[in-house]
């Protein structure tokens, strides 16, 4: 498998904004563009189809991108497996990488005994995996290909890191 430099470190948090801001008063992260209920029109969750509606912030930490996370909806997720449901729990949730071929690296990480956890497609067509990499770092991986959507949206929050002149949250859709 070739080298998959870390791309982003994210936390499963209750609430975004008051993660993000907290944040960024302590490091000096961000500004972070937050993005309330993702629409999604595929989430399988271990194999089955379910609702999932969450919410992110993304913000620029030093050379990596950081994600809070928030899960707005009961049930089962991929974020309930680490922190499950009503226990309060947050904390590391997973850590992105870019791959070359989704369903390739899929495969590989499964030969090594790390399952998917979700396999989720936005409303256009933007495909992400989270493996569960808990047996062997404690956490899970988030996979996709590196599409220009994406990679232009990770250089927008590496631009603006510092500049709060439009303040520490900025909202946007996907």
């Amino acid at each position: 498998m070739a080298p998959l430099p870390i791309r982003q470190i994210a936390y499963f948090v209750p609430d975004v904004r008051a993660a993000a801001l907290a944040h960024s008063a302590t490091f000096g992260s961000g500004p972070y563009y937050v993005a309330e209920h993702i629409a999604l029109t595929r989430a399988l969750h271990r194999g089955t189809p379910r609702e999932l509606d969450h919410s992110s912030a993304y913000g620029q930490w030093g050379e990596v991108m950081i994600e809070f996370c928030q899960q707005n909806n009961p049930g089962p997720s991929a974020f309930h497996d680490l922190y499950p449901e009503g226990s309060g729990g947050q904390g590391l949730h997973h850590v992105a990488l870019f791959v070359d071929d989704l369903d390739e690296a899929v495969a590989g990480f499964a030969a090594q005994g790390h399952q998917v956890a979700l396999d989720a497609e936005m409303t256009d067509g933007f495909r992400y995996v989270f493996v569960d990499a808990r047996a062997a770092y404690g956490h899970m991986l988030e996979l996709y290909q590196p599409t220009p959507a994406l990679t232009g949206f990770y250089e927008t929050v590496r631009k603006s890191a510092g500049d709060f002149s439009r303040g520490v949250i900025i909202d946007i859709s996907f």
